[in-house]
């Protein structure tokens, strides 16, 4: 049976590497979409100049599809758009913003757009701006959840009772079990940020990588609603945001502690205590540094064992 994600993208697995900021640079988007996925840069860190050269890098690395996840609150949006169509980058996913924005203009120019959501009333939206493709995001992810703070558990199935297009679920999957449990719910594939984040070829720095791996459940804690939900290890600037958030604080207050480049600072620079630490509740499951290859070939053996496991469970009811 034919797979409407790989048909899409023109990939052999429906496996999405998040466009994670500080994470997701040419070597890690490459190794994705080398290895049967498809690999996203990510932008919301990124120089319009560094967006074009880490796509120059992608193509040349490899032959395969990849593609740029844009944040639409992103200050210089018009000129990294521009850059996006100038270098024929195939595949834009669009997030924290309208899917109204850009999606025509995207399309115009050939380019497949898919917009992140986290709620069934924007997947809606989504359509209705003409995306190819949704990305239905859990509460359980890393980066920009949703206000509702909806699973993806009860997220993927409320998206698909509202749409017929291709549906990606994202949010607390690391493994091929979440792969194939996400399927069961209606999606047709699914986008992966804090397994791919956690791998040798990711941009983070190794010591932010290395304290992902020895997490346990219930250490991250989605924060900063007032200014753009994230959830982050809990760390001393976790414990200063919490602290304020408890006093209800206002978002200037929260904006001001948050600084300028605070997220770079701990993932990219490897500041664990006064660093934003952004990663998934899934991180608890994490507990090596792979390389790609290898993360690859893990998903799609554990799919299948877990398809064969399910085929010998006997249902009475």
């Amino acid at each position: 049976m034919e797979n409407r994600i790989c048909n899409l993208f023109g990939i052999k697995y429906p496996i999405i590497q998040a466009g994670m900021v500080w994470c997701s640079g040419w070597r890690l988007a490459s190794a994705v979409s080398n290895h049967g996925g498809l690999g996203l840069l990510g932008s919301g860190s990124m120089h319009p100049e560094m967006l074009r050269e880490h796509i120059q890098k992608t193509r040349q690395a490899t032959n395969k599809p990849f593609g740029v996840n844009v944040p639409l609150f992103y200050p210089e949006l018009k000129t990294l758009m521009n850059i996006i169509a100038d270098e024929k980058v195939p595949v834009v996913f669009t997030s924290a913003g309208s899917p109204q924005k850009y999606t025509a203009w995207l399309k115009e120019r050939g380019i497949i757009v898919v917009h992140v959501v986290s709620s069934s009333a924007f997947a809606l939206k989504s359509e209705e701006a003409g995306v190819d493709a949704i990305v239905a995001e859990g509460f359980e992810a890393g980066g920009h959840d949703g206000l509702e703070e909806t699973t993806t558990l009860t997220l993927i199935p409320a998206v698909r009772r509202v749409t017929s297009l291709p549906l990606l679920a994202a949010g607390g999957i690391a493994t091929g079990a979440g792969i194939l449990a996400a399927m069961a719910l209606g999606a047709d594939g699914v986008q992966i940020g804090s397994r791919f984040a956690i791998t040798e070829e990711s941009s983070a720095h190794p010591d932010f990588k290395t304290l992902v791996t020895g997490l346990n459940e219930g250490d991250t804690k989605l924060a900063l609603k007032k200014i753009g939900p994230v959830r982050l290890i809990k760390n001393e600037f976790f414990q200063a945001v919490n602290k304020l958030e408890l006093e209800g604080a206002a978002s200037d207050t929260l904006k001001a502690l948050l600084g300028y480049g605070r997220a770079k600072k701990g993932m990219f620079e490897g500041d664990l205590a006064e660093g934003e630490l952004e990663i998934g509740q899934v991180s608890s499951l994490i507990t090596e540094v792979l390389p790609v290859k290898t993360l690859m070939k893990i998903l799609i053996q554990e799919y299948h064992q877990a398809r064969e496991r399910m085929n010998t469970v006997p249902f009475d009811f």
